[in-house]
């Protein structure tokens, strides 16, 4: 049994490999001794030491962090109240409105970039933390609302007919019975509106001033000289990070389970 299914495991391993070799590999050096060669000469503290001591990185990092959860609670919001409409009520156009929500993820980056740049440019708003604060809202929107909206199909419609004829609002209804259900796909939505506002630069490169620098946007113009231990740091605590957040959320579903 365990010599047929070694091609699966095998491949899988594989697979596996493939994402991770990159990344273990850029831990690895993050603690080389040398500055430029890839060759290992030895282990070291200092990249880390000179990344803590960063201030100009340190504070890239809290504008990305500022930025993410300010578009991530605002995209979620808003996305979850265009979801519930789409799925409660019918009107003129609300199939074309699906469809635009789908034509949105699909667009090429680069033509939502150019976009949002031209319409900033054309109603003269300057470029900095407002500028990326709208665009990272107008592409994380989408996402919620696919998130939302896929978890409100499931829902049983009686429920919310049993509602209205015990008398309750729609106020009530949305309050009561359809925020409690969809805490998991806002949740879900959140937190990818979230990575995708983290980890965003060609957008943001389009339209960001420099007088409100972003952590991804900082570590390209660093990587465009070369890739220094300082960023293998700085990914390797990023990739920390994020993996700690994932054992934090695991340990927590399994409590409550």
């Amino acid at each position: 049994m365990i010599i047929k299914k070694l091609p699966s495991i095998s491949y899988l391993a594989l697979i596996y490999l493939f994402f991770y070799i990159p990344i273990i590999t850029l831990i690895v050096y993050s603690f080389n001794q040398s500055q430029y060669s890839l060759v290992w000469h030895g282990f070291t503290w200092q990249w880390y030491v000179e990344l803590f001591n960063d201030y100009d990185l340190w504070l890239a990092a809290w504008h990305s962090l500022y930025l993410g959860v300010t578009a991530a609670t605002i995209a979620t919001c808003i996305g979850m109240l265009a979801a519930v409409t789409l799925y409660r009520y019918r009107f003129f156009g609300r199939n074309f409105l699906n469809a635009l929500v789908f034509i949105l993820i699909l667009s090429p980056e680069i033509v939502t970039a150019v976009s949002l740049l031209t319409l900033f440019t054309l109603i003269r708003l300057p470029l900095g933390f407002f500028s990326l604060l709208l665009a990272h809202i107008s592409f994380c929107i989408p996402f919620v609302v696919i998130t939302t909206y896929s978890h409100l199909v499931t829902f049983d419609k009686n429920i919310f007919e049993a509602a209205k004829d015990l008398g309750a609002t729609d106020r009530e209804i949305f309050a009561r019975i359809v925020l409690p259900l969809l805490k998991p796909a806002l949740a879900a939505g959140w937190l990818l509106s979230f990575t995708l506002s983290l980890d965003d630069v060609i957008i943001s490169y389009f339209v960001s001033g420099p007088e409100f620098q972003i952590l991804p946007l900082r570590v390209y113009s660093l990587v465009r000289s070369g890739i220094k231990p300082e960023i293998n740091a700085l990914c390797a605590v990023l990739f920390s990070v994020t993996l700690l957040l994932i054992m934090l959320s695991q340990f927590m579903q399994r409590k409550k389970a």
